[in-house]
C-alpha cells in the first residue's frame, strides 16, 4: 500500500456491527476503491473508529463529518469528524435516537438536522427523530420524535411498526419514511426552523409487503422500493406535490426458487434507466431496466458472499456489504446496467453498509 492513496482512488467508509453488538466488526473502517480494476484495499493510513453497531452510515453535504447508527435496544446516533488525511475522530458523545434498534439515518440537504429511523422491537413501536445540528456538525439537541402506529399481515414481522428508512425526497419538500411493520411509507414535512415533522400522507403499500428501502429515479416522479417480506421491486409514481405515492408496477427480486429470500438494498441509475437490489437468502445482486414505467429483469449475479445487506454506487461499480460472510464485493455496472462479476472480494467482518465520500 502506498503511503498516499492513488489521486483517482475513491474513498469509502463500511460500517459493522461489533463484538458489544453481536458482530466482529470494527465499527467504520476506512478504504479505498480503485475504479478502474474495481479493487478494494484497506486505507492503511486510517484506524478504523470503533462506533458500537454501526448499521448505517450517511455524510453532511457540505462539512467532513459522517453520522453513524449505534444500533441497539436503548438507541444512540454519533457524528464522526473526518481530518483532511482521512482520519476519524469522535465529534463530541453519542446521542439518544429516542427510539429502540435506529438502522438508518440522513441529514437533511440544508445541512442543520439529522433524521434517524428507529426499527423499534418487540415492545418499542418504530419511530423517527430529528436532532439540530451545530454549524461544526456536532450532534445537539433532539428537537421531535414521531412515533408510528401500524402492522401487516406477516406473522412475526409485522405484529407493530418498524420505520426502517428515512429519505428526503429530491426537492426537499418532503421526508419519506418507510414502515417495513405498517405496510406503508410515511410522508412528512420538516420545519426547518423548529426541526419538527408534520405528516402530511400515509401511503398504503401492497399487504405483507414490507417495504425497507426506497431509492428516487433522478427525475424525482418515480420511486423503487425494496420490498424485504415479499421479495419484489416495485416501481411507483412520486407526486412532489403532496407527497403520494401510487404503486405502478412489480418484480420478483429473484428467480432463485426454494430459497427464502429478502432484498436489502436498492440504488437507482443516474439515467434513470436502471434499478439494482441486493438479495438476502438468493444472495445475488440483481438488474433491472426500467421501460416506461415496468421494472424487465436483466438478470442476476453473485453478490460476492453471503447476506448482501449495505449497496452503493460509486466510480461505476456497485460496492455490496455482504453482511454474513464479512466481505465486500464491487460488482462492474455495464453500460446496458447488467453487473459483471465481482472482484475478489475484501475480507470485512460483519459489514453491513458502504458509503463512497
Amino acid at each position: 500500500m502506498p503511503a498516499h492513496p492513488s489521486t483517482s482512488a475513491i474513498r469509502v467508509l463500511t460500517g459493522s456491527y461489533t463484538p458489544d453488538s453481536g458482530g466482529e466488526g470494527p465499527g467504520i473502517a476506512a478504504l479505498l476503491l480503485d475504479p478502474a480494476t474495481g479493487r478494494t484495499t484497506y486505507d492503511d493510513q486510517v484506524r478504523p473508529l470503533p462506533v458500537s453497531g454501526a448499521s448505517f452510515l450517511a455524510a453532511h453535504p457540505s462539512l467532513d463529518v459522517v453520522y453513524s447508527t449505534n444500533e441497539a435496544e436503548t438507541g444512540t446516533v454519533s457524528a464522526v469528524a473526518r481530518d483532511g488525511d482521512g482520519t476519524l475522530s469522535p465529534l463530541g458523545d453519542p446521542v439518544s435516537s429516542g427510539g429502540a434498534n435506529p438502522c438508518h439515518l440522513t441529514v437533511h440537504p440544508g445541512g442543520e438536522w439529522l433524521l434517524t429511523a428507529n426499527y423499534g422491537s418487540d415492545t418499542a413501536p418504530g419511530s423517527v427523530a430529528v436532532h439540530r445540528l451545530a454549524a461544526d456538525g456536532r450532534l445537539l439537541e433532539p428537537t421531535d420524535l414521531v412515533v408510528h402506529q401500524g402492522s401487516g399481515p406477516v406473522t412475526g414481522r409485522q405484529e407493530g411498526s418498524h420505520a426502517h428508512q428515512v429519505l428526503p425526497d429530491p426537492a426537499g419538500r418532503f421526508v419519506l419514511v418507510t414502515d417495513l411493520g405498517a405496510d406503508a411509507v410515511f410522508t412528512y414535512r420538516l420545519s426547518t426552523v423548529t426541526g419538527t415533522l408534520e405528516r402530511v400522507a400515509v401511503n398504503p403499500v401492497r399487504a405483507g409487503s414490507g417495504p425497507r428501502h426506497l431509492a428516487f429515479a433522478p427525475g424525482g416522479d418515480l420511486v423503487f422500493s425494496a420490498d424485504e417480506l415479499s421479495s419484489t421491486v416495485t416501481c411507483h409514481r412520486y407526486d412532489a406535490t403532496d407527497g403520494t405515492l401510487t404503486a405502478l408496477s412489480s418484480a420478483p427480486a429473484t428467480t432463485a426458487a426454494d430459497v427464502v429470500n429478502q432484498p436489502g438494498g436498492i440504488v437507482a441509475s443516474p439515467c434513470g434507466r436502471f434499478v439494482w437490489v441486493t438479495n438476502r437468502g438468493a444472495d445475488t445482486v440483481a438488474a433491472f431496466r426500467l421501460d416506461g414505467t415496468t421494472l424487465e429483469p436483466l438478470g442476476e449475479v453473485p453478490a460476492g458472499g453471503s447476506w448482501p445487506r449495505g449497496l452503493a454506487l460509486t466510480g461505476g461499480h456497485l460496492l455490496v456489504a455482504n453482511q454474513h460472510s464479512g466481505t465486500l464485493a464491487a460488482l462492474r455496472v455495464l453500460d446496458d446496467g447488467t453487473l459483471g462479476a465481482p472482484h475478489p472480494p475484501l475480507s470485512a467482518p460483519s459489514v453491513v453498509c458502504a458509503l463512497p465520500l
